[in-house]
């Protein structure tokens, strides 16, 4: 019996061995967890002293700060010029929309008083009509606006308040030279109609021939066949 016991000892059936430590795991836990924390604690000093070595973190923190306040300051300067800025932008918007308005107003106001200064020229010669003369010219006007453009102006009138309505026309001739020889022209386009109660005024423009030099223009005012008034002008 004693024999079996010690071939099953000495052979591959003998019975398996666990080695163990006297260590409890727990302790073994710790040991390798203060071993772990010491050698970080190291690696993290070797780090942060070669950083202050090198050179790299030196004043870092002090100088971030520094730019922070920098860009905070610019910041509020930006801001502040933008408003300015703004507040010209529509400063100036408004004083050119006002000189734009004043200029148009002084436009129209001197279309005006042109305007006005013609009709004054006009009615300064509705002068009273004596005899019995139910329809006058007044204001007979030409002039030379270019080379061979000439500007003309009448105003007809009928003296009397309750005057009947006038249905006639006005005929204008232009006479004077033409290379040195006589030369006359009628309106072109022929007679204007005419139509009124008290006044009317008639204007328009006539293109002369090359070589013309006016010297007089007649205006007649016709009522069917009779001549009711005439008036030459010299120029």
């Amino acid at each position: 019996m004693r024999l079996k016991l010690i071939r099953r000892r000495l052979t591959i059936s003998a019975p398996r061995m666990k080695v163990r430590s006297a260590m409890p795991w727990p302790l073994r836990w710790a040991a390798a967890a203060l071993v772990l924390g010491f050698c970080a604690a190291i690696s993290l000093w070797a780090f942060e002293r070669g950083k202050e070595l090198a050179g790299v973190d030196h004043g870092d923190k002090e100088e971030l700060v520094r730019l922070r306040e920098e860009v905070d300051l610019l910041r509020t300067d930006r801001d502040r010029v933008q408003s300015i800025l703004n507040t010209s932008g529509s400063q100036l918007t408004v004083e050119r929309s006002a000189q734009e308005r004043l200029a148009s107003q002084i436009r129209s106001l001197e279309a005006e008083n042109r305007s006005l200064r013609e009709d004054l020229g006009f009615f300064q010669k509705l002068t009273p009509v004596s005899g019995n003369e139910n329809v006058a010219i007044r204001g007979l006007q030409a002039e030379m606006m270019g080379g061979t453009q000439l500007r003309w102006q009448v105003l007809v009138i009928q003296p009397g308040r309750n005057a009947p309505e006038f249905n006639g026309r006005l005929e204008l001739s232009f006479s004077g030279t033409q290379d040195g020889k006589p030369w006359t022209m009628p309106l072109p386009g022929g007679a204007q109609p005419l139509q009124f109660r008290q006044y009317r005024r008639l204007e328009g423009m006539v293109d002369l021939p090359p070589e013309v030099v006016v010297k007089n223009v007649s205006a007649r005012v016709v009522e069917g066949t009779v001549s009711r008034a005439v008036q030459n002008v010299p120029m």
